[in-house]
């Protein structure tokens, strides 16, 4: 077999040792029994609400072990092709089955890409915190980049996006903002964007032009339906009124809309502003909450998550998932992945699934963040 093909069934081989432990191969096939079991029951779907949800775990095991089984066997079935039609000569044989690995190793990308987002909450709308870190004028500039970034970014994506609550910054830029992303998915591509972001550049409100370094924070977490049960004890939270600012229509600064509420034992604050009623306003904040200690749950589960909880840290120096230097140079560094750009205003605009795919990959298929130098 060519070098060149060797190499491809070397990455197919890997892949598809990767998609075995990420489903935790032997448990997947005793699960799927049991729920096979579980389906021939006639007395399920006396409770559609949990026959639904067996069938979609069902479906879902099913379908990533037939997946692999498939891989598994075309990639002998070809390899086998290529060494016969090696022994006799045959070039075509040769030819078609290599044609073959091609398309195998497109399958298996393919499988992966699905397998990152095969979470509990993956398929779900996100809610996305845009917050300014210290630093004035500078951070709150970055941190309207930064919502324009992914309103960019979940745009190109077919996404919607609601401006759920917006504070103007007291010069330039934003101190925080939230965003309702609605779209299949679109927690699962995001939620490894939660943390510190940094830039450096020359600043524009430096008649000095001097070079300044800005933080701000990115704070993901999915939206959740009633299915999904979470008891708050409603004197555990600080429900605060105030007037709405910053662009909404008529009624902004002109009665106390707005809604904040202030989960005290986990000192987890959620505002909404972007309706016209107050009570309107209030139940979006009281979902929000819901989704907000939902996701706590859910990192509770990922040890590496404690590391990214951008609400628990300072943001600033030492806390940053990523740096985006615009001056003296151009480049955009991951600090958990190493993955680079050179093109920052293209990343700026929304070009971020390289960054979102290998801090996915690195989370589901295992392996410690990688020690990655920051840049100046």
């Amino acid at each position: 077999m060519r070098a060149e093909m060797q190499g491809i069934v070397d990455e197919i081989k890997q892949a598809i040792s990767l998609l075995r432990r990420h489903l935790d191969w032997d448990q997947a096939l005793v699960r799927l029994a049991e729920l096979n079991a579980l389906s021939e029951d006639p007395s399920l779907w006396n409770d559609p609400s949990k026959a639904q949800k067996l069938m979609r775990e069902r479906q879902q095991l099913e379908d990533g072990i037939n997946g692999v089984r498939g891989l598994e066997q075309d990639l002998a079935d070809n390899m086998e092709l290529i060494e016969l039609g090696e022994m006799e000569g045959d070039k075509d044989v040769v030819q078609e089955a290599e044609e073959a690995l091609r398309g195998l190793e497109k399958r298996v990308r393919s499988l992966q890409l699905q397998s990152l987002l095969s979470g509990e909450a993956d398929g779900n709308d996100a809610y996305l915190e845009i917050n300014s870190g210290a630093g004035g004028t500078e951070s709150q500039d970055w941190a309207s980049m930064m919502l324009r970034m992914y309103r960019r970014w979940a745009e190109q994506h077919g996404y919607k996006v609601d401006v759920l609550e917006f504070h103007d910054g007291e010069e330039a830029g934003i101190k925080s903002a939230t965003l309702q992303i609605k779209g299949e998915n679109a927690y699962g591509w995001l939620k490894t964007e939660s943390g510190v972001h940094r830039l450096v550049r020359i600043s524009p409100y430096d008649s000095q032009a001097r070079r300044h370094t800005s933080f701000s924070s990115a704070w993901v977490y999915p939206v959740i339906d009633d299915s999904i049960e979470i008891d708050i004890n409603e004197s555990d939270c600080r429900i605060d009124t105030y007037r709405a600012s910053g662009a909404g229509g008529q009624h902004v600064n002109t009665t106390d809309s707005a809604v904040r509420i202030t989960h005290i034992p986990t000192n987890i604050v959620v505002q909404c502003q972007t309706e016209r009623s107050q009570h309107k306003n209030r139940a979006t904040a009281w979902s929000m909450l819901r989704a907000r200690l939902y996701e706590a749950e859910l990192k509770k589960r990922e040890e590496a998550a404690n590391k990214e909880n951008a609400s628990k840290t300072d943001i600033g120096w030492g806390h940053q998932i990523r740096s985006y230097v615009l001056q003296p140079y151009q480049l955009v560094k991951d600090l958990r992945t190493g993955v680079e750009s050179t093109s920052p205003s293209d990343v700026l605009d929304g070009d971020l699934d390289q960054f979102m795919e290998a801090a996915l990959a690195q989370r589901v298929f295992g392996g410690e963040a990688a020690e990655v130098a920051d840049i100046d």
